[in-house]
């Protein structure tokens, strides 16, 4: 059920985007109105947690879920300060797996994304579709001018405290600390967001998302639900500096001296090393095998390009709550203090901190 609120922002928001790019051509015009359409369909589609858990006909085990999300919400601005609003305190199954796709591309010899500009929240190497056909045909156009692409599903995104975000089908299915962190990530992104800056904005929230996980299963979980959590945490971490340790010998590769045929030739050589030492990582995982699916795709520029968004400057945040001794409010003045500085002055100030550690 959509609020009056929700729905009056929505039509401001979708009269004053389509007024602006009117313009601007076709394509453009079709792409954000397949991005109204499909948020207006995801609000649409939510209800009220308390509705959906009342209902006889709700499963036992999604009633448990939700209300296990409804402890959590409470915790995210009772103990870690995050907005207290009316997101993810409704629900909305998409009858899909994933919110959206997201389109990344490369050049075929450079980690450099294609950026793509957007009203209000500024440039993003990244463009996303609610409906995955979509995204497939934006990533064969992009291949057909010589782009390195991938397209990848997201089961969750921020509004930036717009509207009221529901919780999705899409994520509810995780173990708790997996929840929890998703919900506490989004939430950042309403607290501090600059608009073209990916990275600031990811690393910041994903600093968010993991002290906010180690808190809430501190005071909350179970001897279950932090074991799991930590080998979810622990093979995740493994997985990423895995990509990062060859997302580095890529670039090495890229910048050097050396001719294109020689930089290919290289390439090849790294993604294939890259697959020989992930099936010798995965051996120590007991049997998971939850990364798989990354790798039964061709590897290319793209999928690798896009790890460090998310991933670079967390440390740097680490640093900067540690100083303030885990205050969280006082960490978020000082992210904002941090966010309104020129980027060069900003990612200045943040490798500072990096360099400190």
């Amino acid at each position: 059920m959509i609020s009056p609120t929700s729905i009056k922002r929505l039509l401001l928001a979708s009269a004053i985007v389509l007024a602006i790019l009117a313009a601007a051509g076709c394509s453009t015009l079709g792409y954000y109105a397949q991005s109204i359409q499909g948020h207006f369909a995801m609000l649409r589609a939510a209800r009220p947690i308390p509705e959906i858990v009342a209902d006889p006909s709700t499963a036992e085990s999604l009633k448990q879920r939700l209300q296990r999300a409804e402890r959590i919400r409470a915790f995210a601005s009772s103990e870690l300060a995050l907005p207290e609003n009316l997101s993810y305190r409704s629900y909305a199954d998409l009858q899909r797996p994933f919110v959206v796709w997201n389109v990344f591309a490369t050049p075929e010899l450079s980690l450099d994304l294609k950026q793509w500009c957007y009203p209000v929240v500024g440039c993003a190497g990244y463009r996303g579709y609610f409906d995955r056909e979509a995204a497939e045909q934006a990533a064969e156009q992009l291949r057909a001018e010589g782009y390195e692409v991938s397209v990848s599903g997201v089961p969750a995104y921020s509004t930036l405290g717009w509207f009221a975000d529901p919780l999705l089908n899409t994520f509810i299915g995780g173990n708790e600390g997996q929840l929890a962190g998703l919900i506490f990530h989004e939430l950042a992104h309403q607290v501090v967001f600059v608009g073209g800056d990916t990275t600031f904005n990811e690393s910041f929230a994903t600093a968010v998302e993991r002290e906010g996980v180690k808190r809430w299963l501190a005071e909350n979980g179970d001897a279950v639900s932090r074991n799991a959590y930590a080998d979810f945490a622990r093979r995740r971490g493994e997985f990423l500096n895995l990509l990062l340790q060859y997302r580095g010998l890529l670039y090495e590769n890229y910048v050097g001296r050396e001719s294109d045929d020689v930089k290919r030739r290289r390439k090849q050589q790294l993604f294939a090393e890259l697959k020989d030492d992930y099936a010798r990582l995965r051996a120590s995982w007991d049997g998971f095998a939850g990364y798989d699916r990354f790798f039964v795709q061709d590897l290319n520029n793209a999928h690798l390009a896009s790890i460090g968004a998310y991933n670079d400057l967390v440390p740097a945040f680490d640093a900067l709550l540690a100083q303030v001794s885990g205050d969280f409010p006082r960490f978020y003045e000082e992210v904002k203090q941090l966010a309104a500085l020129p980027r060069e002055r900003r990612d200045a100030s943040l490798r500072g901190m990096l360099a400190q550690r």
